[in-house]
């Protein structure tokens, strides 16, 4: 794939197919309670987790699994009732119950937890590590909110229209609460304990909250979206390193003043601001979200992928662990930046993120990808949830590339 013209056509063949692989791959698995997504698989052993599994259970809702998975189906579905049609209705055939289900559990109180038992209960793990009852959020929320609340607000709008301006308003809380302090980010932590002070110094909830940003301008709801552009303001503020002395110079410390920087989640962060369309006539901010990109990816990336923490002082890695999903994004990410600034260092970003992707990490024969790689080869540790991806970092990630290429080859054709 020498010629760039090759390389985008060829990435984009390959996008499509393994996003149809995985599709497939999912919805030939059963579902669990008659409507949620059943990704309890090993990456490495290809074996289903059984009852003896622990919190990789069957008997072990993620609810934040189920949320990207809705958003997932959705998007994928809508993307294929223009590429391939006879795809798109059984993706609508399975969000549909899953929307119902989630439906069901956000109007108990207005939240969505991190998992849930086999009577869909919350729980968390207790001082045994066993299941145990966790408290209700009340006024806080977490990221489990901003997953389900994003499926919730897109399936409605084919499923149940009528309720698509509460998950408007339930999205709009939630970044209220990010702002006013009232945001979780340890999911097992239990509520009564309150937010620690220093989540709000983190800049996740942020960086996840613009991918709903993305999404309503996605859906036509521009003025709900405006929120991102504050957000990016104060995360390209508050956390980048901006001194060309420092050996973290363009890297985002994942606390403001702090330490450790993750470079995966600092470049998922470009791809989002970029979706939000944040530097649009900001030359200024789209030079430092490039610098964001290619910081992160110098100091992070050792063969097989993206590492997941570094040291700001001594770029050291914390450890020599490099997850699956930062790859698909850094795709994304340098596939945006590149259509929107033409530089050859981020299309080599996105060629050798592709490659190592595809090299390392990427199981064709299985239609899934491990979750999490060293140099040696697999490792089984599960860094948020153990089951596996439903369509969300690399479906929803590749589509934002496919439409970059498509941009790109349009504008080649002219």
């Amino acid at each position: 794939m020498s010629d760039t013209g090759d390389f985008l056509r060829e990435a984009r063949d390959i996008y499509v197919r393994v996003i149809r692989k995985t599709l497939e791959w999912m919805l030939a698995r059963p579902t669990l309670h008659a409507a949620f997504l059943n990704t309890k698989q090993n990456s490495i052993t290809l074996q289903d987790y059984d009852a003896g599994d622990g919190w990789r259970a069957p008997d072990i809702l993620y609810g934040w699994i189920q949320g990207r998975g809705l958003e997932a189906l959705m998007r994928h579905a809508q993307f294929f009732e223009r590429e391939a049609p006879e795809l798109s209705k059984p993706l609508f055939a399975v969000a549909e119950p899953l929307y119902r289900a989630l439906a069901s559990l956000w109007a108990r109180d207005g939240h969505a937890y991190f998992t849930y038992n086999v009577d869909l209960a919350p729980i968390i793990p207790g001082s045994d590590g066993k299941p145990s009852p966790r408290s209700p959020a009340g006024d806080l929320f977490s990221y489990s909110d901003i997953f389900v609340a994003k499926g919730l607000l897109i399936a409605s709008m084919k499923f149940d229209p009528a309720s698509t301006s509460k998950y408007l308003s339930d999205l709009a809380s939630i970044v209220e609460a990010v702002e006013q302090g009232r945001f979780m980010i340890d999911e097992k932590r239990d509520f009564a304990l309150g937010a620690p002070a220093t989540d709000a110094e983190e800049y996740g909830p942020r960086m996840i909250l613009m991918s709903a940003s993305a999404l309503l301008r996605d859906l036509g709801f521009e003025h709900e979206a405006s929120f991102s552009n504050r957000f990016v303001a104060r995360i390209v503020e508050r956390h980048l390193e901006r001194s060309a002395a420092a050996r973290a110079y363009g890297l985002l410390r994942d606390r403001a003043g702090r330490d450790r920087c993750n470079p995966g989640h600092a470049i998922e962060f470009v791809g989002f601001a970029l979706e939000c369309h944040a530097a649009r006539n900001n030359r200024e901010l789209l030079r430092n979200l490039s610098l964001i990109v290619k910081s992160s990816f110098h100091a992070g990336f050792r063969e097989p992928g993206l590492v997941l923490g570094l040291s700001a002082a001594t770029l050291a890695p914390e450890s020599d662990l490099c997850p699956w999903w930062s790859l698909p994004e850094a795709m994304r990410t340098a596939a945006l930046l590149y259509r929107e600034t033409r530089e050859p260092e981020a299309l080599e970003i996105w060629r050798r993120t592709h490659e190592a992707f595809f090299r390392f990490y990427w199981r064709d024969d299985a239609s899934l990808a491990y979750q999490m790689r060293n140099a040696v080869g697999p490792v089984d540790h599960a860094p948020a949830t153990p089951d596996l991806d439903p369509g969300y970092h690399t479906g929803l990630s590749f589509l934002s590339t496919i439409g970059a290429i498509d941009g790109l080859l349009a504008e080649r054709a002219d």
